[in-house]
């Protein structure tokens, strides 16, 4: 049983660090950029790789 009470602590524990991890996320702009995702699809990626231009 007190192994029960420590896995109980324990995941409250870690429940909470997810928490402050996502209150920390959204704090420091994570979630700000709602038009590119939309968008993404949409971008040329050939000017992403020179390389293949060459070939």
């Amino acid at each position: 049983m007190e192994a029960l009470y420590m896995l109980i602590g324990f995941s409250l524990v870690v429940a909470v660090g997810f928490l402050c991890a996502f209150f920390w996320a959204v704090r420091s702009g994570q979630f700000n950029d709602k038009y590119t995702p939309a968008v993404r699809m949409l971008f040329n990626d050939d000017e992403t790789n020179p390389k293949e231009k060459n070939n």
